[in-house]
C-alpha cells in the first residue's frame, strides 16, 4: 500500500432516507403460531398488529441493533466494560520512562471489579501499574557514528572508554534487526524530505544508504541524501538535525535552565504577591462586617466605598488578547491524554478538525523543565495554520490570518503555579492558540492534590486563577473546560459560569469586572458520574441560555462608577461556549448546536472511535468507511508515529505502544452499513458480529492480541521484550504480548 496515497472519501450511503423507511417497517420476528385451519382472522390480525410494534430482535437498550445476519451467536460471549476517563482530561504523565505511563496509576476505579466466574465470564475493571516492557537495540550505536560515514566518523569524547558500540559493521550485523519492508521498504523520513535524522539506527536505513569503492579498494558504507527533496522541504545542511515542520520545541538550553531554577517569572512574581496581599486583607475584613452582624443598606454602601479606597490595583494589566472564533463550523478536538498525541492530532486535521488541544500537561513538571510534559506542547505545522471558516465571523477585531488550531491545556491546584505555568508558556511557545485551565479532570490523585474537578468546589480560587493567567498570558487568550459539577446530586455549572462570565462579587465591586476568559467549555457530566450514562445535553442548553442572559445583564453587574477595563473584556465582550459530550455522528452535531444552543462542540471519544467524524460532520452525511480504508488510517498513524518519534527501534516501539492505545477505540466502531437504524450512538456495545469482510472482522476485535497483528502490518514483528497490557481487563488474556 503506498503510503503517501490518501484513503479516497467513502461514497454517502445512498438513498438513506429510503433505507431508514425499510428498516422502520421491516417485519420482526412474528410470534410463531401453530398452523391450523382452526385459526381465524381475528387472530391473523392481532399477530400482524403486534409485528408492528416489536422490534426484529428485541434489542436491549445500550446494544448496538446489528443487522441479523451479522450476528454471532454466543452462549458465553465476553462483554467488554470499559471506562473511557483515560481518554479524556484522564491522567498526567511524569517525568520519566515513555515506557512506563506514570499517568495511569492512582486513577479510581470507573466501575465494579469484576471477578473470574463460573461460566467463563473475564476480570473486568483497569489494569493498573502497566508495564510496556522495553525495546531496544542488541547493540547501542554511539551517537558519534550515526550519521557519519563509516570511515569518517566525528570524534568521541569517552574515546576507548566509551561503552557504546563504535564499529559500524558490526552494529548492523548483529546490533539491530533487519530492516522492514513496509511501506515498499522506504523511510518515511527520508520519503518526506530527503533527509533522515535516525542515520544508521533506522529501520529503513537500506532506503537512504550505499556502500561504495574507495581508492585503497574497500568499501565504505555512506548515507544517501536527496537535495531536492531537502530543499522542499526547507533543510539546509545547519538545520537538518532539526525538528522539521513542528512547533513549540523548547530548546535543550532552555529546559535545562528551567530544572536549574536559572529561569525567572517576574510577572508571575509579582502578581502572586499582589493577590496574597490584597485578597487576604479584603477576605479578612469582609469576615469582621459578617461578623458584625447584618448592616442597613447605607451601611453597606459605606462599607463598599471604604472597599474601593483600600483597594490596591494589580501591578500588571492583561495585554490586548487575539481575538478567538468557535462555531459551527470549527469542530474541536478534545485534549485528550495517551491518545490525543501529536500524529493522532495531525490525522484528525487531515480529516476535518478545525481546533486541536495538547494532552492535559501539569504545571509543576512544566515549570521544572520536565522532558515529558513539554513534548506534550509540540504542534504540527498543520496545528499552526488557522482554521477553515465559512463565510465571515462577526467578530470585533478577530483577525483570521493570526488565527491558529491548537491550544495548550494546563492543570494547576495553586494559583502561583499556574502563574508561573503561563508565563512560561507564554515566553517558550508562541504559537498557541489559547491556553486551556483543566478544570474537569475526574481522576483521584488530580483531584485530591486540588486540580482538576476539585476547583469546581473552589470557584473564587477558580477565578483567581483564571484571572491571573489572563493577566500573565500575553496576546494568548485564556479558556477553561468544566464538567458539570462534583456530585450528581449538586451540579453547580451554572454558579461557575455566572462567576466566570461576571466576575465574583469582590471583583465587580473593586472594578476589576470578569476574569477574562475567551471561552468555556462544558462536560456534560459530573466527576462522580464519568463515563456512565450519557452526557446531559439539556443541562448543556441550560447553560447555554444562562450565559447568554448574563451577557444581556453584564452591565447592570457592573459597577456605574468604576466600569471594567476593556482589557479584562475576551473577545469584545463575548465569551463562548462549547459543548462535550457523546457527539458521534453529523445528526448529533447539528442537533446539539440547534437545541442546546452553543457555538461549537468538542468532540473526544468520537474521533478517537471514528477520526473521520470530522469529515462526516463538514460534508453533513454519514460516510460508511471500508475496512481498506479504515486500514489506511492506521497506515497513517504509524507513518505520522515514526515521524514524529524516529524510525529506529525506539521509535517504532513508542508508535507501536501509541497505536495499540487507539486501537482499543477503533475496534469499537460498528460500520453503518451493518446496522438496523441510525444514528449510532456511542455508548451503544454491539453484540458478537462478523464484518462484512475478514479485514473489517479483524479490525472490530477486542482481543488485543489482534491489535498486535494489525500493528505487525506495518511496524513489523514486535521487539521481544515489548509487552502490552490494555487498559481494560475485558481486552486482556492470560499470555504477554510478545512479538
Amino acid at each position: 500500500m503506498d503510503a503517501e496515497s490518501t484513503p479516497p472519501v467513502s461514497a454517502p450511503i445512498d438513498n438513506i432516507d429510503a433505507d431508514l423507511e425499510e428498516i422502520n417497517h421491516r417485519p420482526a420476528k412474528r410470534v410463531k403460531m401453530e398452523e391450523s385451519s382452526e385459526t381465524n382472522e381475528a387472530q391473523q390480525d392481532l399477530s400482524r398488529e403486534k409485528s408492528k410494534h416489536v422490534d426484529g430482535r428485541d434489542t436491549k437498550k445500550g446494544t448496538a441493533p446489528i443487522k441479523a445476519e451479522y450476528i454471532i451467536e454466543r452462549s458465553t460471549a465476553p462483554s467488554a466494560v470499559r471506562d473511557d476517563d483515560a481518554a479524556e482530561e484522564g491522567t498526567f504523565l511524569t517525568s520519566g520512562s515513555r515506557h512506563q505511563d506514570d499517568r495511569d496509576r492512582g486513577k479510581e476505579e470507573g466501575g465494579k471489579k469484576w471477578k473470574k466466574q463460573k461460566g467463563g465470564k473475564k476480570e473486568g475493571g483497569q489494569n493498573k501499574n502497566r508495564e510496556y516492557g522495553s525495546w531496544s537495540d542488541a547493540l547501542k550505536l554511539c551517537n558519534t557514528r550515526a550519521l557519519s560515514s563509516e570511515f569518517s566518523p566525528n570524534e568521541c569524547k569517552f574515546g576507548a572508554k566509551c561503552k557504546m558500540e563504535h564499529d559500524l559493521r558490526k552494529y548492523m550485523t548483529e546490533g539491530r534487526r533487519e530492516d522492514l519492508d513496509s511501506f515498499g521498504g522506504m523511510c518515511p523520513n527520508f520519503d518526506d524530505q530527503g533527509y533522515c535524522p535516525l542515520g544508521w539506527k533506522c529501520r529503513f536505513v537500506k532506503s537512504h544508504s550505499t556502500e561504495r569503492d574507495i581508492e585503497d579498494g574497500k568499501k565504505e558504507l555512506v548515507l544517501s541524501e536527496d537535495g531536492e527533496k531537502m530543499k522542499k522541504a526547507g533543510l539546509t545542511q545547519e538545520n537538518k538535525k532539526d525538528e522539521t515542520g513542528i512547533y513549540n520545541v523548547i530548546t535543550t538550553g532552555d529546559r535545562i535552565d528551567l530544572e536549574r531554577r536559572r529561569v525567572k517569572t517576574p510577572s508571575a512574581d509579582k502578581y502572586t504577591e499582589w493577590l496574597s496581599e490584597t485578597w487576604s486583607t479584603q477576605a479578612t475584613e469582609k469576615n469582621n462586617r459578617r461578623q458584625a452582624g447584618d448592616k442597613g443598606e447605607d451601611e453597606e454602601m459605606d462599607e463598599k466605598d471604604d472597599s474601593r479606597a483600600t483597594f490596591t490595583e494589580p501591578p500588571l494589566r492583561p495585554s490586548e488578547k487575539r481575538r478567538l472564533y468557535y462555531g459551527p463550523d470549527t469542530p474541536v478536538l478534545a485534549p485528550l491524554t495517551t491518545q490525543g498525541n501529536l500524529p493522532f492530532r495531525r490525522l484528525c486535521v487531515e480529516l476535518g478538525a478545525q481546533i486541536t488541544w495538547s494532552e492535559m500537561a501539569m504545571s509543576m513538571p512544566l515549570i521544572q523543565g520536565g522532558r515529558g510534559e513539554w513534548s506534550l506542547l509540540k504542534a504540527h505545522e498543520s496545528e499552526v495554520s488557522p482554521p477553515a471558516i465559512q463565510g465571515t465571523p462577526i467578530i470585533q477585531g478577530y483577525n483570521h490570518s493570526k488565527d491558529l488550531k491548537f491550544g495548550a491545556q494546563i492543570s494547576a491546584n495553586k494559583p502561583w503555579l499556574a502563574f508561573k505555568a503561563t508565563e512560561i508558556l507564554e515566553k517558550f511557545c508562541p504559537r498557541l492558540r489559547a491556553i486551556d485551565l483543566n478544570c474537569g479532570c475526574p481522576i483521584d490523585m488530580v483531584y485530591k492534590s486540588g486540580a482538576g474537578s476539585a476547583l469546581l468546589d473552589a470557584p473564587s480560587k477558580l477565578e483567581k486563577i483564571l484571572r491571573g493567567m489572563n493577566t500573565l498570558s500575553g496576546e494568548i487568550p485564556i479558556t477553561a473546560k468544566i464538567r458539570m459539577g462534583v456530585k450528581d446530586s449538586n451540579p453547580n455549572a451554572d454558579s461557575i459560569a455566572k462567576r466566570l462570565v461576571l466576575g465574583g462579587r469582590d471583583a465587580i465591586d473593586a472594578g476589576l469586572g470578569p476574569c477574562g476568559i475567551a471561552a468555556l467549555t462544558l462536560h456534560g457530566r459530573s466527576r462522580q458520574q464519568r463515563y456512565t450514562r450519557e452526557a446531559d445535553w439539556k443541562y448543556i442548553a441550560e447553560i447555554s441560555t444562562l450565559i447568554k442572559e448574563l451577557k444581556n445583564k453584564q452591565a447592570e453587574a457592573e459597577d456605574t462608577i468604576r466600569a471594567a477595563d476593556p482589557r479584562d473584556l475576551p473577545n469584545g465582550g463575548k465569551v463562548y461556549f462549547i459543548g462535550n459530550g457523546d457527539c458521534y455522528s453529523h445528526i448529533d452535531y447539528n442537533t446539539h448546536v440547534e437545541k442546546a444552543g452553543v457555538d461549537s462542540i468538542m468532540i473526544a471519544r468520537g474521533a478517537l472511535v471514528k477520526p473521520w467524524l470530522f469529515e462526516e460532520i463538514a460534508s453533513n452525511q454519514y460516510l460508511d468507511k471500508s475496512a481498506t480504508e479504515r486500514l489506511a488510517y492506521i497506515e497513517k498513524f504509524c507513518k505520522y508515529g515514526m515521524q514524529t518519534w524516529g524510525s529506529d527501534e525506539m521509535g517504532i516501539g513508542t508508535t507501536r505502544r501509541f497505536l495499540l492505545e487507539w486501537l482499543s477505540f477503533t475496534c469499537r466502531y460498528v460500520p453503518i452499513g451493518i446496522l438496523e437504524r441510525l444514528p449510532p450512538k456511542l455508548n451503544e456495545r454491539p453484540p458478537p458480529y462478523k464484518g462484512r469482510n475478514e479485514l473489517e472482522t479483524l479490525l472490530a476485535s477486542s482481543d488485543f492480541r489482534d491489535w498486535i497483528k494489525i500493528s505487525e502490518m506495518f511496524l513489523g514483528p514486535a521487539h521481544k521484550d515489548f509487552r502490552f497490557v490494555p487498559k481494560h481487563k475485558s481486552n486482556a488474556h492470560e499470555m504477554e504480548a510478545e512479538g
